[in-house]
C-alpha cells in the first residue's frame, strides 16, 4: 500500500481492495471510538486489541512503514526513467485483479450491474476533471480534509489527485512546510470526521450490500484504469521544484521494441496476481 501511493493511479486503497483485506481494514478503522478512550484509560489493553484489530493494524502499517523506506524509493526511481513499462506491470496487475475481485460477487442483477458502471463512469469523470482554484477559506479546508481522507481509502482514487481538482494542492503543500496551524488544525480535523464518517458508510454498505458495493468498487477501479493506461503524455505544474500530474492526453501505442517489452510487463503482472489469486482460492 506503501508502495502503491508513488504510482499516479495507484492508491492504497487499491491495494488493500484487490488484496482482500479492505474490508477488514475498514472494519478496524471504523472501530475506533470514544469507548477505546475508556477502554485506554482503564487498562483493559486486551479488550481494546479485540475492538481496534489492533495487532492487524500494527502489521499492515509497520509494512506500509518498511515500504516508504524501500520499496517505495525503487518504485520512484522505476517511475521516473520507466515511466511507460512501470505503468504497464501495475496495468496487468490490477486488470487481473479486477478480475479476481469480481468473482466476490456471487448474484448478479440489474443493480449489481448499474453499481458497477455508475463506479466505472465516476472514476472516468474524476480523470477529465480541471483542477479548480486555491480557496483559503476555514470551511473548505474543512471540507477539503473530508475529502481527501476519503479518497485515499478509496479503491483507485489518489488523495493527493482530489486536492489538486479542488485546487488546494498547492496551499496545503505550503501549510505543511510553513507549519500553518489555521490551515493545519482544520485539515486535520476534516481528515478526522472523513475518516470517522466514511468508514462506517462504507461498514454498513458491505454489511447491507455487500455484492452491490463490491461491483461499486470493482467499477471504479475499472475506471481508474484510464489514468494508469502506459501510452499517455502527463501534463505537470511545477510545485517547489518538483511535477505534480495535473491532467493527461491519452495515446495509441506506437508498435515499436518498448511496446512488445510493455505488453509483456503486462503479462507478468497479471499472471503474477492471478497465480497469487489461484493459490489463495486453492487454500
Amino acid at each position: 500500500m506503501g508502495a502503491a501511493n508513488v504510482i499516479p493511479g495507484v492508491s492504497g486503497g487499491t491495494v488493500a481492495f484487490i488484496s482482500g483485506i479492505y474490508e477488514r481494514l475498514i472494519k478496524a478503522l471504523k472501530s475506533f471510538d470514544l469507548q477505546i478512550v475508556k477502554l485506554l484509560f482503564k487498562g483493559r489493553f486486551s479488550e481494546l486489541r479485540k475492538k481496534t484489530d489492533l495487532l492487524f493494524l500494527l502489521i499492515l502499517f509497520a509494512g506500509i512503514g518498511l515500504s516508504v523506506l524501500s520499496l517505495a524509493g525503487v518504485l520512484e526511481h522505476a517511475f521516473e526513467y520507466y515511466e511507460r513499462l512501470t505503468l504497464a506491470f501495475f496495468f496487468g496487475l490490477i486488470l487481473a485483479s479486477i478480475i479476481g475481485v469480481g468473482r466476490q460477487i456471487i448474484e448478479f442483477h440489474l443493480g449489481i450491474v448499474v453499481a458497477f458502471v455508475v463506479g466505472f463512469l465516476v472514476a472516468l469523470l474524476l480523470a477529465f476533471l480541471t483542477p479548480a482554484t486555491a480557496n483559503d477559506h476555514w470551511l473548505y479546508i474543512l471540507l477539503c480534509g473530508i475529502v481527501a481522507i476519503s479518497s485515499m481509502i478509496l479503491p483507485g482514487l489518489s488523495g493527493s489527485y482530489v486536492l489538486l481538482l479542488m485546487g488546494n494542492y498547492v496551499l496545503m503543500l505550503q501549510a505543511i512546510v510553513d507549519l500553518n496551524v489555521k490551515i493545519l488544525i482544520p485539515f486535520g480535523l476534516g481528515c478526522i470526521l472523513g475518516l470517522a464518517i466514511f468508514s462506517r458508510v462504507l461498514s454498513y454498505l458491505f454489511d447491507h450490500f455487500k455484492n452491490a458495493t463490491i461491483s461499486l468498487l470493482t467499477g471504479f477501479v475499472a475506471g481508474s484504469l484510464l489514468i494508469i493506461w502506459p501510452w499517455k503524455t502527463t501534463n505537470y505544474l511545477m510545485i517547489n521544484e518538483k511535477q505534480k500530474a495535473i491532467g493527461y492526453d491519452w495515446n495509441l501505442p506506437v508498435i515499436d521494441q518498448e511496446f512488445f517489452i510493455a505488453i509483456g510487463l503486462m503479462a507478468v503482472g497479471f499472471l503474477i496476481v492471478y497465480g497469487i489469486d489461484k493459490l489463495g482460492r486453492a487454500k
